[in-house]
């Protein structure tokens, strides 16, 4: 989905498929399919943008055969679909039935780590349309905090900059993302600048995850004020929202439901250290507010009074893309959780899923809008991957129907 900033920056709009747990291409492939396709047809959009999570073996595969990354590139274009950035946090295996702390490694003290975002630039740079003016590769923070020190940033750094000099090697601008996340070495704003001071940033930028931003209690306003003072560019923003609890005593028993074996859900009291999983944080029953490292759906709210931090989200987006000038123009809807939700809020099959995710670019698309970008469409006699212009016209996405 695309929009227009009012200065002019074609602004892309998508959503994760990390979602979806295939790691080969033929996995890929169905699951164009069987989710994207199918979103793109309830959205009534021309064309749809995916955020692309390719685990490192076929992220390999494709690096590694030209063929391949043509294949991929013409099924892409024949369902409507287009990619502008890739995910590349998780390495491999991120459904395995318990993920936790895995989803870290390798960091980047590690050349596989390198290997494989240097794979993706390559990927992404042929799957690109031609009109994008560049590319998103979003990655982790450097690693989990502990154990972690001066010797183990200076490798991260080396590694990083390693980078930078493999991506101006591309034949189209692909740039990389640091995504703070709570437990890691890089979870706040202060930390990012720190930790980017010695990396190319004409290459190496910041992914802001507003989830992962409400779960620092960080101000947005502040925080992309800091990045911009520092020459922090924010690559790609991902639009996403975490749960929020005023008195966690009163909502154990709902909580209790998130604490699901999957995924790490890092619990940060507005004071103090907070705890690195949910199910911990529940068990220590400290005072609250809390808010939890569980990316909820961004158009529904959770049940009360458990609630999830769309104030945060919708502050960030006006930060970023509220002012006269777009600030980020990679945006990618990231709620990977939706088969770990409480039982009574899971999507109960793949239609159930697709309109989800359906629901949440719609709200997504409608903030966009709220804010003063405008629609972009491709003319109808134009595929996507045309090396011809789209014109703005007057399409609009009926977000409370999406939601129905």
């Amino acid at each position: 989905m695309r929009l227009r900033h009012p200065d002019g920056t074609l602004v892309h709009l998508a959503y994760c498929t990390n979602v979806h747990p295939a790691e080969d291409l033929a996995g890929i492939l169905a699951q164009l399919d069987t989710f994207a396709a199918p979103v793109r047809a309830t959205l009534d959009v021309d064309v749809l943008g995916l955020g692309l999570w390719l685990a490192a073996p076929v992220a390999s595969a494709l690096a590694a055969d030209p063929a391949l990354r043509v294949l991929l590139r013409r099924e892409l274009d024949a369902r409507g679909l287009e990619v502008v950035t890739l995910n590349g946090f998780p390495y491999e295996t991120f459904h395995a039935p318990v993920v936790k702390h895995a989803v870290y490694h390798p960091d980047w003290t590690d050349r596989r780590r390198l290997r494989y975002t240097l794979d993706l630039a390559v990927v992404l740079a042929d799957l690109l349309p031609d009109d994008a003016a560049r590319g998103s590769i979003s990655t982790l923070p450097f690693g989990w905090r502990t154990p972690w020190g001066a010797a183990e940033t200076g490798t991260a750094t080396r590694l990083l900059n390693e980078l930078a000099r493999g991506l101006h090697r591309q034949d189209r601008e692909i740039r990389v993302a640091v995504e703070p996340e709570p437990g890691c070495v890089v979870e706040s704003t202060d930390q990012a600048i720190a930790a980017l001071a010695g990396v190319d940033t004409d290459r190496i930028g910041l992914c802001l995850d507003l989830a992962h931003l409400a779960c620092a209690w960080e101000d947005p306003a502040v925080a992309v004020a800091r990045l911009t003072a520092a020459g922090i560019p924010v690559v790609k923003t991902q639009v996403s929202a975490a749960l929020e609890v005023a008195d966690p005593r009163a909502a154990k028993d709902l909580l209790s439901g998130y604490a699901e074996p999957r995924f790490l859900h890092q619990t940060r009291p507005r004071a103090g250290a907070g705890h690195d999983d949910l199910s911990e944080a529940l068990a220590a029953d400290p005072d609250g507010p809390w808010r939890v490292h569980f990316h909820v759906p961004i158009h529904a709210a959770p049940e009360p009074p458990v609630s999830g931090t769309t104030p945060v989200l919708r502050a960030g987006l006006a930060a970023l893309l509220g002012g006269a000038g777009a600030l980020c123009d990679h945006l990618e809807v990231e709620t990977y959780t939706w088969n770990v939700l409480p039982p009574d809020r899971r999507p109960r099959d793949d239609a159930a899923l697709v309109t989800g995710i359906a629901a949440e670019l719609a709200f997504a698309h409608g903030e966009l809008l709220d804010l003063g970008l405008t629609p972009v469409v491709l003319s109808p006699a134009l595929a996507p991957g045309s090396d011809q212009r789209p014109v703005t016209a007057g399409h609009h996405v009926d977000r409370t129907a999406v939601a129905r």
